[in-house]
């Protein structure tokens, strides 16, 4: 900042007072918008709106400020572009009293001062003496008093700048904070500079003295809830990494087809099955599909769904799996399985409600055994048709304790096609809009209006194709699994 009595300093170029009076429209119009936004918005729980909520706080005081500075350049502007006729204000020999008080005050929030070294006076703006919580009465503080004021650990910034100014001729530019009469604490900027005398010397020194508590408020709300956005980001992609690395750990290793037996010998079982993430991708479920094995030669067939999602669905979603696969390998037939899959959840620390399906079907009979707890119905395809079966009774787990399930029993033949699925396969939208049939059951009808597709197919792996391109839409709300078995 050029000392205001330098030879080579030339006059700042004025703005065309129309210009400033349409820039002054369109900062108050600004004004305006951003006001709306922060009536509109509830930020209330939700981190990224609480930081958008604060970079409209600091919008709003940015545009105050430019407000009040442009209102400053309006006011002092003359017909003949000076203010009130007079040169303009940085031309003013600022030691014949320095800058227009009422012109700094315009700014709003800031006020002016000149300590004269000569006759060791102080003069402060009413401005000034507002922000320091003082009145002309307790008259300005001198150069020696202000640093008291200021908090211990900014003291030595002051001192600094302004032995810096008078001794060296160098310009004030910096902020510190201080202690008023009433204990309030207040952030203030300070710019200023030399006046020097004919002779060269430093004559007084001037400054303008800004409040700006409220601006650094808001910056620090700012960068609080941005910290506080990013580091919820961190822990939610930290959370679906291990929800992720949980869900491929519990689900069966095998991947795509799979055939039963496994060691050989005709085949009484082709499998396939297929999990459908959300659109998001962020939303890992409490979704399972499984088939494997029995040691007295049937095979388990199973699928289910958790309420939740991140680690706690996944987690209770593995505890689950793994209890029915140890009570299907123990023997338990699948209405009593599922009882017991209900105790455990109902007695489970974490408090949750699942839908199942279990199937046990015995390839020497061709029967299938199944149980259900609030979960669609197995699909049946045969001879280019299909049909929902008939479904027992059964209540979600963990709804309810000692709750009791009822099991079916269906006699399957050769070339038959069981397809099981959990309730997320179709959007929600999309089965309430258009279909003309109830939220629950929109998927089962879109899978029988496949079935001359599906009993046409080769294989269980061609079946799955055709169900996650006909399932797997940008939309999708919810993940989901589709496990589908045909009876060799």
């Amino acid at each position: 900042m050029p000392s205001p009595t330098h030879a080579d300093h030339t006059a700042a170029q004025l703005p065309d007072p129309g210009a400033v009076d349409a820039l002054i429209t369109e900062a108050r119009h600004l004004r305006t918008r951003v006001d709306a936004m922060l009536r509109d918005g509830d930020s209330e729980g939700n981190p990224q709106l609480r930081w958008r909520r604060a970079l409209c706080d600091l919008a709003v005081h940015q545009l105050d400020d430019l407000g009040a500075h442009l209102g400053q350049l309006r006011d002092g502007l003359g017909d003949d572009g000076t203010p009130d006729g007079r040169p303009p204000l940085l031309d003013v020999p600022l030691r014949d009293g320095g800058p227009d008080a009422a012109a700094v005050g315009a700014l709003g929030r800031a006020g002016s001062a000149q300590w004269d070294l000569l006759t060791d006076t102080a003069h402060w703006s009413d401005e000034l003496y507002r922000i320091f919580g003082r009145t002309s009465d307790d008259g300005p503080l001198t150069l020696d008093e202000l640093p008291s004021w200021l908090f211990a650990e900014d003291q030595a910034l002051l001192t600094g700048m302004v032995t810096g100014c008078l001794v060296d001729g160098r310009p004030i530019d910096g902020e510190f904070r201080i202690v008023r009469g009433d204990g309030s604490v207040r952030t203030v900027h300070m710019v200023g500079e030399p006046v020097l005398g004919t002779d060269g010397g430093t004559e007084s020194m001037w400054a303008v003295l800004r409040d700006v508590s409220d601006l650094r408020r808001s910056q620090r709300t700012l960068r609080e809830t941005r910290e506080s956005l990013q580091r919820q980001r961190q822990i939610a992609q930290t959370e679906r990494r291990m929800a992720v690395e949980l869900q491929e750990a519990v689900l069966p290793p095998w991947r795509g087809a799979q055939r039963f037996p496994q060691d050989g010998g005709p085949t009484t079982m082709d499998l396939a099955a297929h999990y459908l993430p959300s659109a998001t991708g962020a939303l890992i479920g409490g979704n399972w599909y499984d088939a494997m094995q029995l040691p007295d030669g049937s095979s388990l067939l199973t699928v289910g769904d958790l309420t939740g999602h991140g680690v706690a669905a996944t987690s209770g979603m593995a505890m689950l799996l793994g209890a029915l696969r140890g009570m299907a390998v123990a023997g338990l037939q699948p209405g009593p399985l599922m009882g017991w899959l209900n105790e455990l959840l109902d007695t489970s620390p974490q408090p949750a409600l699942g839908s199942a399906l279990c199937c046990r079907y015995d390839p020497s009979t061709r029967v299938l055994h199944w149980a259900q707890a609030g979960h669609p119905a197995p699909l049946l395809f045969r001879d280019g048709a299909g049909r929902l079966l008939d479904t027992p009774d059964g209540v979600l787990l963990g709804a309810t304790s000692g709750a009791q399930y009822a099991q079916a029993r269906e006699q399957l033949a050769p070339g038959d096609l069981l397809v099981l699925h959990t309730d997320g396969l179709v959007p929600r939208r999309a089965a309430a809009e258009g279909l003309g049939v109830p939220e629950a059951d929109g998927g089962g009808h879109r899978l029988l209006a496949m079935a001359p597709r599906l009993t046409a197919a080769r294989s269980a792996q061609d079946c799955v194709r055709m169900v996650a391109e006909e399932f797997g839409t940008p939309d999708r709300e919810d993940d989901a699994c589709v496990l589908i078995a045909r009876i060799g």
